[in-house]
């Protein structure tokens, strides 16, 4: 049998609690155990890899993730998403159906599964269709798609407008104890904005969206799930209204969570005030105030976790006047940086970033990954939360380079990844 030994690290793992000091024992790519530092000999013919004071924690797990593949494979292939994945600590993607063709039959859910092993250094666990095609109009086969293997249904970025066809799929779902996930934003309200409505967006001549727009698709789906008793999950959740409700929802007992991106709680509106395409998003950019209540949910637990809300597009796709630009920006490669920002800044302690990241995200997927636990396999991360690197839109791994961070310096390296015990990514490699 293969068996690492990790010394020198300091072991999070917040499914369990754990954060201490410590090594851990890999054996044929499952972790066979934990123990404080000094407390046990090095097993025979082991391979030691001294982790240097180093955070070990469980491989990332990231719920929100665009893959240009099939169709789209200028923007990103699987196999280049997996070495940004690598590189950025994450060993599940959960991928949205909006592809071409959408991930309405289940076939495709398979394809995207065994593409993922193929890679060896990723699982994909794929989102299906929530509607047929991805355009909103008669609801997909959920349950096909639930018994191929997809983790949760959606539209992507389209928000499904018809509240009678919300109320079906909510009520269709829970007879699988499937997860709706709604992009919040009210379709006739956000019409062709590219921006959040305000002062800045009136100066710089561009269609606003309210950002109201949220609140109030966030608040009649509410209703909907309390009305069916269907799990609603709202996606990249952007506006302090929005977050309240879910809030309110969640201390009403109702089945609802939520799940943001860095974008949404790192940078705020003026980020656009040159009309930098690279930070146009849906939903938009927002104001000083709602980033800051982001930050606040995050940290009380009313957000469920961080996604990269990654969203590969090709140069072209950018290079074009803002309103007519491509909505969306990479995230792979800084989805911990940015996380760890906010550890920095005292938003959050390590093991809550952590936890967003890694076994809250699995939970709400039903996945089997995000932990340290004994039998489990050995996907892992290893990064040092303060050696900084530089972001570098041309230099990043994978395909796509459209971030908004480019030029911004991060604390929080990665220092190596392991995929089920193999090594994955190494600082430093080509």
């Amino acid at each position: 049998m293969n068996t690492l030994l990790f010394e020198n690290v300091r072991l999070i793992d917040p499914a369990s609690g754990l954060d201490q000091p410590g090594r851990l024992l890999v054996r044929d790519g499952v972790i066979a155990g934990t123990d404080k530092a000094g407390t046990e000999g090095t097993p025979e013919n082991a391979t030691v890899i001294d982790g240097k004071n180093a955070v070990l924690c469980p491989g990332l797990v990231d719920m929100r993730v665009e893959i240009g593949e099939p169709g789209y494979e200028y923007r990103e292939t699987v196999s280049s998403a997996a070495r940004a994945a690598s590189a950025g600590g994450i060993t599940t993607l959960a991928v949205l159906p909006t592809c071409k063709p959408a991930i309405d039959n289940p076939a495709l859910v398979r394809m995207l599964r065994t593409r993922g092993e193929e890679t060896g250094a990723i699982t994909i666990l794929p989102y299906g269709a929530l509607t047929k095609g991805c355009e909103g109009k008669e609801l997909a086969e959920i349950g096909l798609l639930h018994e191929a293997g997809a983790v949760a249904f959606t539209d992507g970025a389209r928000a499904l407008d018809p509240a009678r066809l919300m109320r079906l799929a909510l009520s269709y779902a829970s007879g699988f104890g499937a997860m709706i996930v709604q992009h919040p934003e009210e379709p006739s309200l956000a019409g062709s904005g590219c921006a959040t409505a305000g002062a800045l967006a009136t100066r710089l001549g561009l269609p606003g969206i309210p950002a109201a727009a949220e609140a109030i698709m966030i608040a009649r789906d509410i209703r909907l799930a309390e009305l069916t008793g269907g799990r609603l999950h709202f996606a990249h959740v952007s506006t302090g209204e929005g977050v309240a409700l879910i809030r309110q929802a969640k201390e009403r007992g109702l089945n609802v969570t939520c799940d943001t991106a860095p974008p949404y709680f790192d940078l705020n509106e003026n980020t656009i005030g040159d009309f930098r395409t690279y930070a146009k998003f849906s939903p938009p950019l927002r104001s000083e105030d709602d980033r800051l209540a982001i930050c606040a949910a995050l940290a009380d637990g009313t957000i469920d976790a961080i996604g990269s809300d990654h969203l590969p597009r090709d140069a072209d796709d950018k290079r074009l006047p803002f309103a007519q630009a491509a909505t969306g920006g990479t995230g792979l490669v800084t989805l911990l940086g940015v996380t760890l920002a906010r550890v920095h800044d005292g938003t959050l302690t390590l093991p809550q970033a952590l936890s967003l990241l890694t076994h809250r995200p699995a939970q709400l997927l039903g996945a089997e990954c995000g932990t340290l636990a004994v039998g489990a396999a050995a996907d892992l991360c290893l990064f040092d939360p303060e050696q900084s690197w530089l972001v570098e839109a041309g230099k990043l791994p994978g395909r796509a380079q459209n971030t908004p961070f480019d030029g911004r310096p991060l604390e929080g390296r990665v220092l190596g990844t392991w995929k089920a015990g193999r090594r994955v990514y190494e600082a430093g490699q080509a």
